[in-house]
């Protein structure tokens, strides 16, 4: 079969050929129909030899979606012919976070060598995929696989960084969403489904805020030296109840901690290195909740795809066969990519 692998520290992406997977004890042998690419496959493919982390040749991918082509031994719960969504930050399954459907958080995940499909495990740009249990499939219960592959990850991350905050965001507070990229433009929408807020939207690109505009965002600004006094201004001096940051640079920060409002939530979402300056007197107003969400859990996957069914969220994509998947991420790389790329392996 056909896979996009990331082989050499340092090297461009390539689609080989490669043997096809065989399902073991317990494991689902996925038909991959559509896998979305990610900001975080360019940061894997950007860390230097002495810090990489994963055994190489990888396959990358962790948004995928398919249809169940084989089942393991004693594999069950799915059937030969469902589609399925793939939960992709697998834990241990034993402890009270997975037991609980958070295996986002699993303390003991890394330490048994468990990685998620594309980061660590081979991943969902092949033609197919082993998955190591039933318990990381959500069915696709009708909807298109290509709007469903983003969901597990550019859906389900805002969706979980959104939930936290709900409290928060009452009628007449402002939520601000940093960065319209493949998780900001579903955050957007994400905010407009769930709550009654303001949304403002920012970013640095005129085409990802005329995106904004076009999924729901009430306002959009330009992300510069001059947007968190904009949004001062437009919450009558009070700052955002809460600002999700996307982007995560320095930059980005900056702007989250002086637009909030006192009491208010930081979200940082983005992988872009930056940190933010947290403790009395440290920047932010005072009673500023401030966390670094990490995907999200399986329940929340189930309700994504629930509201995309609905027609309440919209993923907005461009798709690529698997051969056109290294200059798809030239694109990712170049910011050319309005909403997510999505690769279709037998498309």
């Amino acid at each position: 079969m056909k896979a996009v692998q990331y082989r050499t520290v340092g090297g461009p992406p390539e689609v080989v050929e490669v043997p096809t997977p065989e399902p073991g004890p317990g494991q689902v042998l996925l038909k991959v129909t559509a896998a979305g690419l990610c900001h975080s496959d360019l940061a894997v493919m950007s860390w230097p030899e002495e810090v990489f982390p994963y055994p190489l040749p990888l396959a990358l991918g962790h948004e995928g979606v398919g249809t169940v082509a084989a089942l393991g031994s004693g594999a069950t719960g799915v059937a030969v012919g469902d589609e399925v969504a793939v939960y992709g930050p697998w834990g241990c399954g034993r402890c009270r976070k997975c037991a609980a459907g958070t295996e986002n958080y699993c303390p003991h995940a890394a330490g048994l060598g468990i990685l998620p499909p594309g980061l660590g495990s081979p991943g969902a740009l092949a033609e197919y995929m082993v998955v190591d249990s039933p318990r990381h499939l959500v069915p696709l219960n009708g909807l298109d696989p290509v709007q469903a592959a983003p969901l597990t990850d550019a859906g389900l991350t805002p969706y979980h960084a959104v939930k936290k905050s709900l409290p928060k965001l009452v009628p007449g507070s402002t939520a601000v969403v940093i960065g319209v990229g493949g998780l900001g433009h579903l955050a957007v929408q994400l905010l407009r489904a769930l709550t009654p807020a303001r949304v403002v939207a920012l970013d640095v690109s005129k085409e990802k805020l005329e995106l904004a505009s076009s999924v729901g965002a009430h306002e959009t600004l330009l992300s510069d030296d001059g947007a968190a006094d904009a949004i001062r201004e437009l919450t009558g001096g009070n700052g955002a109840e809460v600002v999700l940051d996307f982007v995560a640079v320095p930059a980005t920060l900056a702007v989250a901690s002086a637009s909030v409002a006192s009491d208010g939530d930081v979200t940082v979402v983005g992988i872009g290195g930056g940190t933010l300056a947290v403790g009395f007197g440290g920047g932010l107003p005072f009673g500023v909740s401030a966390s670094a969400p990490y995907w999200g859990s399986r329940v929340e996957l189930v309700e994504v795809v629930e509201l995309a069914r609905q027609g309440l969220v919209v993923s907005h994509v461009e798709t690529f066969s698997l051969d056109e998947a290294p200059l798809a991420y030239e694109r990712l790389h170049a910011g050319e990519i309005g909403g997510r790329a999505v690769v279709l392996p037998h498309g």
